[in-house]
């Protein structure tokens, strides 16, 4: 899993039939410091996150697909949580 901020909404005019009707966020990953890490990544949205939200995004393809409830699509990444807090414990 990755822990990221959403920084934008991907609008394509097409896309795969079993996309349609799912929103595309471009996703920051974030270190634990909450600093921005490598480029961003496109994730399809299944808890409706925002713009400036702290989300978590599962990357492999299969739990991309459960995760999105469109199993068999065409998926690398989802968004799958919207995070409050994140707690270090040491």
């Amino acid at each position: 899993m990755i822990l990221g901020r959403v920084t934008g909404v991907v609008v394509a005019t097409q896309k795969h039939y079993k996309l349609e009707g799912r929103k595309l966020l471009l996703v920051q990953p974030l270190d634990l410091g909450q600093r921005p890490r490598g480029i961003p990544v496109l994730a399809v949205d299944s808890v409706d996150a925002g713009e400036g939200d702290r989300v978590l995004v599962v990357q492999e393809g299969k739990s991309a697909s459960m995760a999105s409830g469109r199993e068999d699509s065409p998926l690398d990444a989802a968004v799958v949580a919207v995070v409050d807090a994140v707690e270090l414990v040491t």
